[in-house]
Order: C-alpha cells, then structure tokens, then sequence
C-alpha cells in the first residue's frame, strides 16, 4: 500500500493518513491503546463496557440525536472492544466526514456516564453475555482459554466475568474513561477522498488542543511458559460433542507468525484479515475430519496480537463418532506436518489465497483504516503494508520449522464439550 503518512501532534495523538481518491468516501478511525488484555481481576469487560457508554452522547452530541446525525448525512459509524484495543470509526460522504471528526474529539473528553445509564447498559451488557452462553462453543472457548492463560489478561472473555459485571460501578468506568481515552494513548487513521494537508489541518484544529493525559501504564502480566499439556471438559446441555485444540502461539511482530499463517491455510483454509470469499474445503483437516465423517466442520485461527497467544483449531464432532476419535485424526494430521515438508503445491496455492484473502478484506476503505490502526497498535502500519510480502517469503521448510516447534503437545491445551442432556431439554433451555 502506498501513499500512507505518519504524523504525531504536540499532544500525543498519532495521525495515519492515505489518501484513495476512487470514491468520495472517507472512513475515520479513532483506536485507543487498551483492552481486555489490560483489565484486572474485579475489571473483567470493563473495556467492553465503556465502550457501550460512549454511545451514550456529549452535552454538544446527545445521544437521542446521534444516529439520526449520522444516517442524515449517508454515514454509518460503530465500534469494536478487542484483547488489544477500542476502537470507533465514522465512514461517510466525504464532505460530510467533519461530523465525524467533531463526533471524536468530542467524546474523547467529553463522554457523559450518567448514573442510570450505567445501570441500564449494565442489563444489557449482562443479558449479551448471558445470550453467548446459550452455545457451547462459548462456555468450551471460555473454559480453553482460562486454561491456557492462568496470569496473562488474554485469559478472560472480552465481555467479562458476570461476577465483575455485577459489581463494576459507574466510578470504575468513568475512571477507566478518563486514564485511558487520552490522545497520547490513541491512534487516529483516515483512509479516503482528501487532501493529506487540509486533513491534518482540520484535525490539528479539533484534535491538538485537547490535553494530553499522564501516559496510563497498561496493566499486563507476562504469562509464564507452559510445561504440559492442559486438558479442560465441559459438561453442559447441548445437542453436540464440540472439540478445541489450542496452541500456545508467538505475537504478531515474531517473524514466525507468518509461518504459522500459512501452516494454518494448509490445515485449515486461510484466516487472520477479516475472513471472508475463501472456503476450506481443500484443505487437509477438513479431507480427514469431514469428508471422511468423524466431524461437520472444522475450523483454524491464528489472530495477530500484541502478546503471544493461541493458535485454535476446533471441530463439531459427528453424531455416532468420539472426541477421542476426532483427536486422533488431529493429531495424525499434525504429525504428518511436523515430519514431512508441505508440498510445493500446496505452499503456492496458500500464498495465492493469502493474495485474495488480503484484497478481498481490504477492498473497502473502512477495513483499510481499521488495518492501518490495528497494526500501528501493535507494532506498526509497515505490518499491514508487509502483510503479503511477508507471507509469501514462508518456505515449505519453514512451515514444518514452527509446526514441530508450536503444535507440540506439551505447548496445548486440549478441551472436550460433552452434552449433558438431549435436544429436547436443550431447546427448552434455549427458549427461555
């Protein structure tokens, strides 16, 4: 990608501009530097939370009227509560983009967390978390990732604990708000139809005058090796027998990263930009899991982070077939991967897909500014701009290299879901 500039007001705020004159659209990204990995025991979902609350209006932007703002002037506008980040974007006209910039800056300071408010979204945020436990693969990924992470942030849902929900006061929040939602945390990115210096000019206007706050220090914990095996079972309604096979896996800026990408597109079809356009049914788990009937799906995903974290492969075990059949067919095919190299073939056809997968994801110009503020977070723009370079550099010894290196036994955790009762019950339970 060309074309993108990089710029530091006198506050603090990092500035990410490119320029795409193909359509008269803009997307605006403000990204701040916290998420669940950040939030203490006692804090879980406090991100999240926040980020509910900044839909709650300013005294210039009242909440009743934002939408309406919004959709008047042909925008549409949301938000995102990841492991590593918040984030908040506006895509609209663009000359009709300044709202969104005023939107931004305004609600970077001046955010109204109003008591009954709090309390109305504390029933919403509660009733979102009770809705994902409605499925399995959400108590079975909860369970796995608790497992895998015993200090690490990254070992909590993003939602949060219920306990925490239930106790978080709209104080905490506000606090939360007030060190976090400062310019030198946050990364603003604009992607579209402009001139880079009228841009920069109007955002040194709405943006430079705003304070910069003492630089919050992130709360994070290094989590300490693994030395075994971890093996987790849930035993909960349902009408499935769900699978995980979660691999401790290094950050995103580790060069082996990129190797585990393509091993991953071997296994399990390409992932990690956005998803989309691409199926795996070629690829080699789903030949040996569905296509012989031991599973109806399988699945892989490597997520780029901050930290090191997971690599997750997952699979819904056929009716009439067992877990401990389905991991044996896992593990025959990671083996196979660690003792023989990948096909030339079979390399080439992942970089293809890589290629597509990264144009199919980054077509429009609101996943571009989301990706340029994603990877300056954790290390760089340059790390979306390399993306495919680096990608296409991973050689068939390579992908064997980190499979023996990540996808050994010791280096997992391993959880089972086995349904407690029938459909009937479980519908039951659904419905209420």
């Amino acid at each position: 990608m060309a074309g993108v500039t990089r710029h530091q007001l006198s506050n603090g705020l990092t500035v990410l501009l490119k320029e795409q004159h193909s359509a008269p659209v803009v997307s605006w990204w403000v990204l701040y530097r916290v998420g669940s990995r950040n939030e203490r025991t006692g804090q879980t979902g406090i991100s999240h939370w926040v980020e509910h609350m900044m839909f709650k209006g300013t005294p210039s932007f009242p909440a009743s009227t934002l939408d309406r703002q919004i959709s008047r002037e042909g925008g549409q506008w949301n938000a995102q509560t990841s492991m590593d980040y918040t984030a908040y974007y506006e895509t609209m006209p663009a000359d009709r983009i300044d709202l969104g910039l005023r939107l931004e800056a305004d609600r970077m300071v001046n955010a109204i967390f109003d008591p009954q408010e709090t309390e109305s979204e504390r029933t919403v945020i509660i009733s979102e978390r009770q809705g994902s436990e409605n499925y399995p693969t959400f108590w079975l990924g909860e369970e796995v990732r608790a497992a895998a992470f015993r200090v690490h942030g990254y070992h909590h849902e993003i939602i949060g604990d219920e306990t925490d929900l239930r106790t978080m006061t709209r104080d905490d929040l506000y606090g939360h708000y007030k060190r976090h939602y400062v310019p030198n945390n946050a990364i603003a990115v604009a992607v579209g139809d402009f001139q880079s210096s009228a841009m920069l000019k109007r955002i040194e206007e709405l943006y430079g005058g705003i304070p910069a706050g003492e630089k919050p220090a992130l709360f994070v914990r290094p989590e300490p090796a693994q030395n075994g095996e971890r093996r987790v079972m849930v035993e909960r309604p349902g009408n499935n027998q769900f699978i995980e096979i979660a691999y401790r896996a290094p950050a995103a800026t580790d060069d082996d990263w990129f190797k585990l990408a393509i091993l991953n597109s071997v296994l399990t079809g390409p992932s990690g930009m956005g998803g989309g356009g691409i199926d795996n049914k070629t690829s080699r788990l789903y030949k040996a899991l569905v296509e012989t009937e031991l599973t109806a799906d399988v699945d892989g995903g490597l997520l780029p982070s901050i930290d090191p974290y997971l690599y997750d492969l997952m699979a819904t075990v056929r009716e009439g077939q067992t877990l401990e059949a389905v991991e044996a067919a896992f593990d025959e095919q990671i083996e196979r991967v660690q003792n023989d190299l990948i096909s030339q073939r079979e390399l080439e056809k992942a970089h293809k897909q890589a290629r597509a997968l990264f144009a199919y994801s980054t077509e429009r110009v609101t996943m571009q500014a989301f990706w340029l503020a994603f990877a300056e977070n954790f290390h760089s723009y340059e790390w979306f701009e390399q993306y495919v370079k680096r990608l296409e550099a991973v050689t068939v010894e390579d992908v064997r290299e980190v499979a023996q290196k990540y996808l050994r036994k010791q280096n997992r955790t391993v959880g089972w879901f086995i349904p407690t009762t029938g459909a009937d019950e479980y519908d039951m339970e659904d419905e209420e």
